[in-house]
């Protein structure tokens, strides 16, 4: 056991769950604790998932001896206050999307592991699966041609009460933190830095975003047209166009099994991009990697790339009319 990951989970909700089923597909994962507000949640979690111990606050996870890596699936508004705690105890950290709520937020977290020498990554488990990985290798090997052109899609009907996570301003709800995210940030990975965004929305009873569309102009020349849903059941794909042809990652392209390229000579072909497990083992893989190597960031995920996308997000908020109570702060 002693060449093994030690894991913490930190929060007992669908992506804490999503997350414990892909390390049980993860090599050289172990999942060692698990941390709840509540003990008899965590117990039933961990009993569930075999979590070597069972925690009834995130503090005492935290503080955990026996953990290495600390991943942070508490609700949005949470995420800056628990990954600064992980890292005080000296934990590397793996945080969900969206990393914090700001970039103010998304600085004094990267700040601190930087001056900690911790490891630290958004969990944006899409960057790592096999289908984008694909997909960077045809546009790299010239096939499509210089790339310009991107277009992605989430969207499903919610169909929750008011309250819940994804409707609830005070937990930071809203389509574009839980669901925009996903295709600006493939946008951003595949277009490269983004010069500059526009964008529109439905704002929900709640308060929150029900509906975002935004374009984005990258600073390559690039444009890429995104939009997410909470009231539609939208495709859920992602096509990047060049001069000679596209590329499509099929349908639910966070999934995809699949990547197809068309060219504009009418050849068509498909290639397999199977997936390990439920999907979520590929971040943890590289999160393992990384903390191994002792280095404090990914090349795929980097520091810098999670602070700049904040920063766009920031900026749509702004345009859509969007504030949390972390905002507050900002013009404090």
């Amino acid at each position: 056991m002693s060449d093994m990951v030690r894991w913490g989970i930190l929060g007992t909700g669908k992506i804490a769950r999503a997350f414990a089923a892909g390390l049980q597909d993860t090599p050289g994962a172990v999942l060692a604790a698990v941390g709840s507000r509540s003990f008899a949640t965590a117990e039933a979690f961990g009993a569930e998932f075999g979590a070597g111990a069972s925690y009834g606050s995130y503090q005492e996870l935290a503080d955990a001896g026996d953990v290495d890596l600390v991943y942070i699936a508490t609700p949005h508004t949470l995420h800056a206050e628990n990954a600064r705690m992980a890292l005080e105890a000296g934990k590397g950290v793996l945080c969900e999307k969206p990393f914090t709520i700001n970039r103010r937020e998304a600085e004094q977290v990267v700040a601190l592991a930087r001056a900690k020498k911790l490891f630290l990554m958004e969990a944006m488990w899409t960057r790592f699966m096999p289908a984008l990985a694909e997909v960077r290798r045809i546009i790299a090997s010239g096939e499509i041609g210089a790339v310009s052109h991107l277009s992605a899609d989430f969207g499903f009907a919610a169909g929750v009460r008011p309250e819940h996570r994804v409707l609830n301003h005070a937990l930071g709800g809203g389509a574009l933190l839980d669901l925009g995210i996903y295709p600006l940030s493939i946008a951003s990975a595949l277009l490269g830095p983004i010069e500059s965004v526009q964008a529109q929305a439905q704002i929900g009873a709640t308060g929150v975003d029900l509906q975002t569309a935004f374009t984005l102009k990258h600073a390559g020349g690039g444009i890429s047209a995104c939009s997410c849903s909470l009231r539609a059941r939208t495709p859920v794909e992602l096509t990047v166009s060049g001069e000679l042809g596209h590329i499509r990652i099929d349908t639910m392209f966070h999934r995809a099994k699949t990547v197809t390229v068309a060219l504009a000579d009418g050849l068509l072909r498909t290639v397999s991009t199977p997936f390990i497990g439920n999907g979520y083992a590929h971040e943890a893989i590289e999160a393992q990697r990384c903390w191994r190597a002792g280095l404090t960031e990914s090349d795929i995920m980097p520091h810098g790339e999670t602070l700049a996308l904040m920063g766009v997000l920031d900026t749509i908020r702004g345009q859509i009319g969007l504030r949390y109570a972390a905002d507050q702060q900002d013009s404090a």
